[in-house]
């Protein structure tokens, strides 16, 4: 589940001391917010959802949850940190929340900045132009993404007060147009919509695999280009430290399995040790703007 919480302040996303998880989803139905939590006593997990979409949200549990995932046919090919891995993570599974739109808008603010800024950047732009999830929704500050229509509407300097540069705003305001023909791409295979996600301008592959990962819970959809990913898996997997092509090279062996891989090295907490500073985030880009 946390793979679609957009960083410690999502306002979409939010769990409680009780360790249940809310999230605010703008299902294919109308607004919902869902609630899950799992009984210690037999570890079953209960959902409740309120709004127009609950019913629909209620019926996506199950595939969110990964109970449609199928792991036949992948093979650790007695890797010791795979096999150590699997044998730790038997029940690892990969969800699906098919839906499109809420993963590709935070997906497109993400391009090429720091967590930091990518992740303020989308908090303002849910505070600002999304609104309340229905039901207990305002109690527990839980929010909806904007529509697709108010993402048409924002003006261009509301876009750089977000931190959101020209070229991620222009690729959101596409997608946002055609927000019905990406809705429908849940139900392709994930190189299919990979394919037609990259027609649209600022659209590339890094961003392509973040949808295909939330919204189809695609088993082969790599992040390459991502600051992290390769070098975390080749250190977890050679103690070295891969690039994107080495990463790519390396896991093809698993195809179509790779993100799987990914996944699994992840659960068992291998990433590469962080030593140097942080990131920068970027400055050039004005917090206020005057309107001319």
């Amino acid at each position: 589940m946390r793979l679609h919480q957009r960083g410690g302040g999502d306002p979409t996303y939010r769990i409680d001391v009780a360790g249940r998880h809310w999230r605010g989803i703008r299902t294919l139905e109308g607004p919902a917010t869902l609630a899950l939590h799992v009984v210690a006593r037999d570890g079953a997990v209960h959902a409740e959802a309120w709004g127009p979409g609950a019913d629909w949200a209620l019926a996506s549990v199950p595939d969110l949850l990964g109970a449609g995932d199928d792991w036949s046919g992948f093979d650790p090919r007695d890797h010791p940190v795979l096999v150590e891995a699997r044998r730790r993570h038997p029940h690892l599974r990969l969800g699906r929340t098919g839906l499109v739109m809420e993963a590709l808008v935070p997906a497109v603010l993400e391009q090429k900045v720091t967590g930091q800024e990518a992740f303020a950047g989308y908090r303002m732009l849910v505070r600002r132009y999304g609104e309340r999830a229905p039901g207990p929704g305002p109690d527990r500050d839980l929010w909806l993404q904007p529509t697709p229509e108010v993402l048409r509407q924002v003006p261009s300097w509301e876009w750089l007060r977000m931190h959101v540069d020209p070229a991620r705003s222009r690729a959101l305001v596409t997608v946002a147009r055609v927000a019905d023909a990406m809705e429908r791409l849940a139900d392709l295979p994930g190189e299919e919509v990979e394919r037609r996600l990259r027609t649209i301008p600022g659209i590339g592959r890094w961003t392509a695999a973040e949808v295909r990962q939330r919204a189809l819970g695609d088993p082969d959809a790599v992040s390459f280009g991502d600051y992290h990913v390769a070098k975390d898996i080749g250190w977890a997997l050679t103690g070295e430290p891969f690039d994107d092509a080495a990463m790519e090279a390396y896991l093809e062996p698993w195809r179509p399995h790779r993100q799987r891989v990914v996944a699994l090295l992840y659960a068992a907490g291998h990433r590469r040790p962080r030593h140097g500073a942080r990131m920068a985030p970027r400055t050039h880009l004005p917090a206020r703007v005057t309107r001319t």
